[in-house]
């Protein structure tokens, strides 16, 4: 998809806050990008969290919008200081802590002794962009969407389908509990500073799956040893898991096994966990 048409951007001012390179932030100015992203959010959930808001580029327009509950958690003292000085709305609602070590458990639900569905959204530092999704992913049971902006190599591999070079272990494990969509692409003149890569926004849906029917912390150890030699056959890659009787040429699992990973999609790593457990002492 190609970049979206050029918006209203945010009046340009001397920089409330200096942007910091070992934070990751690039500030969001243009308007319209912000409140497109803002408007993918589905008001089915009301309770939002948004990670890193920064100078405020989404937040302006989740306070504005009556249909959500959003919650903002910022490590940044700067820009808390920003926020609350700029939107004092945003009171009792800003979190000063690092969302990658923050328990979720206690995150504020209106029902407390049932915790309310969660989701995420932000303009992420993609220094830890993959790790917002690896929490995403381990809060699964909570968090039902996850919309923000990603380098977009990132994106396009979160999203990829199976068979070509950009799918992954972020590909398989997002994709079994999360319908993915990549949305559109971001040019690097919208931020300060730009970044020197492309940007793009994708949005994560809970699907239904429950459990996956298979021993899962298996199946990601699985997914993790298949890609992390993914120029190799799984018959190779998987060696210190498999057994003799999956090695043979009469296992049905031998043309699996004779593939290299990203050629399976996430049926097909089930399968693997599910046959690599039964033959498991």
């Amino acid at each position: 998809m190609g970049d979206p048409a050029p918006g209203i951007y945010l009046k340009k001012v001397e920089p409330m806050i200096r942007p910091k390179k070992h934070l990751g932030q690039h500030f969001l100015r243009d308007e319209n990008i912000a409140q497109k992203i803002v408007g993918y959010l589905n008001p089915e959930y009301p309770l939002v969290l948004e990670i890193g808001p920064g100078m405020g580029s989404l937040s302006k327009y989740l306070l504005q919008d009556p249909r959500f509950d959003p919650y903002f958690m910022e490590v940044d003292r700067e820009a808390v200081s920003y926020l609350i000085s700029t939107f004092p709305e945003i009171s009792g609602k800003l979190i000063e802590a690092d969302f990658l070590k923050y328990d979720l458990s206690c995150f504020p639900s209106p029902i407390s002794h049932l915790p309310s569905p969660i989701s995420f959204i932000g303009n992420f530092p993609y220094n830890i962009s993959s790790q917002i999704l690896f929490k995403a992913l381990e809060y699964r049971h909570r968090v039902r969407e996850v919309i923000g902006m990603f380098q977009k190599e990132v994106a396009l591999r979160v999203a990829s389908p199976p068979g070509n070079r950009t799918y992954g272990i972020l590909s398989v494990l997002l994709q079994a509990f999360f319908e993915i969509d990549y949305l559109f692409t971001v040019n690097e003149n919208v931020f300060d500073p730009p970044p020197k890569v492309k940007s793009a926004v994708i949005r994560l849906r809970r699907n239904e799956v429950i459990s996956l029917g298979c021993d899962e912390a298996l199946f990601f150890r699985v997914v993790k040893m298949a890609f992390n030699q993914r120029r190799k056959t799984l018959r190779n890659a998987l060696r210190p898991l498999l057994d003799k009787s999956l090695l043979s040429d009469d296992s049905a699992l031998k043309q699996m096994l004779d593939l290299r990973a990203e050629r399976l999609n996430v049926s097909d790593f089930v399968a693997l966990t599910l046959a690599i457990k039964a033959i498991s002492p």
